[in-house]
């Protein structure tokens, strides 16, 4: 089993783990701010599997029907996610504005913040995992998880926050206007994960840093040609595909031609892991010296 697919079943136990001590905590309080973190908690779980449903997909080779791979599967991952952090939301704002219209007092509080502090410690440790995962592995759906991680530790912090501000001062308003707060921050975050999925999906180009990487290997390792121009790049997942015109002098061999495409794609693929290199070649008289420059 790939070290991606390990971390995904590991998203899953952790959610499932978090979920159980969250929907503890509002147990003992039955503070609707920390129904509010339980509810997030109850996305947190669905996400993960669907990461993991997304990521097994992802992992299948290219076939007859996916020439290209499966790997935009992790997209429609973090589209999901989008969405289903957006249900969340609502859902806590009807609480919230359940609570606001009749607020109660919050019983044990203390022991249930304490319930809470484990689940906040736990999902704090797993997000830092998350995340570094999905940067070092180009996984968009292990981050786009790993963000709405980030968003519920961040959520958890406000929470208690509010619940001992609500205990101290007997304001019990606080209880359901921290939840409604809660929802606002989770609406911004499914907004910033559906955008960037989207983008996946509608093929947006390579980051510009990424690109004059491109650009700089394809000139150091093209020794022998004339220019490459019409540089395009976008990634789906973890694959990054790369397409340019590399133009050779009209009398060059075949052959020779050739060695100067695989050293080119092998400085591509030493810099970008599972890149799909296509070098179009053509005559000098094609040249049209405005493109990449050969060192």
């Amino acid at each position: 089993m790939s070290r991606t697919l390990k971390i995904a079943y590991g998203s899953v136990a952790v959610g499932i783990a978090v979920l159980a001590i969250k929907v503890l905590a509002w147990w003992l309080t039955g503070s609707v701010a920390l129904l509010s973190d339980a509810l997030e908690s109850i996305v947190n779980v669905a996400t993960a599997l669907a990461a993991l449903l997304a990521l097994r997909i992802a992992a299948q080779p290219a076939d007859a029907d996916h020439p290209f791979g499966h790997h935009k599967a992790e997209y429609f991952s973090a589209v999901l996610e989008g969405v289903l952090i957006v249900i969340a939301a609502l859902l806590i704002l009807h609480e919230a504005w359940s609570a606001w219209q009749v607020p109660r007092a919050i019983s044990e509080p203390w022991l249930g913040l304490g319930v809470n502090l484990i689940a906040s410690v736990l999902n704090g440790v797993w997000c830092w995992v998350l995340l570094r995962a999905g940067r070092e592995m180009r996984s968009p759906a292990l981050e786009a998880d790993g963000e709405h991680l980030l968003t519920d530790v961040y959520s958890s912090v406000g929470v208690t926050i509010g619940v001992v501000a609500a205990v101290l001062t007997g304001w019990h308003w606080l209880d359901p206007a921290l939840a409604a707060l809660v929802a606002l921050n989770i609406l911004w975050s499914g907004w910033r994960v559906f955008r960037r999925s989207v983008g996946g999906l509608m093929d947006e180009s390579a980051p510009e840093d990424e690109l004059e990487q491109m650009r700089a290997l394809i000139s150091a390792n093209a020794e022998g040609a004339v220019e490459a121009h019409d540089l395009r790049s976008r990634r789906a997942g973890r694959a990054v595909f790369v397409e340019f015109h590399l133009v050779v002098p009209g009398g060059m061999t075949v052959d020779a031609a050739h060695d100067i495409c695989d050293r080119i794609e092998a400085a591509l693929n030493d810099a970008f892991d599972g890149s799909r290199v296509t070098i179009h070649v053509e005559p000098e008289h094609k040249a049209k010296h405005s493109g990449i420059v050969v060192l």
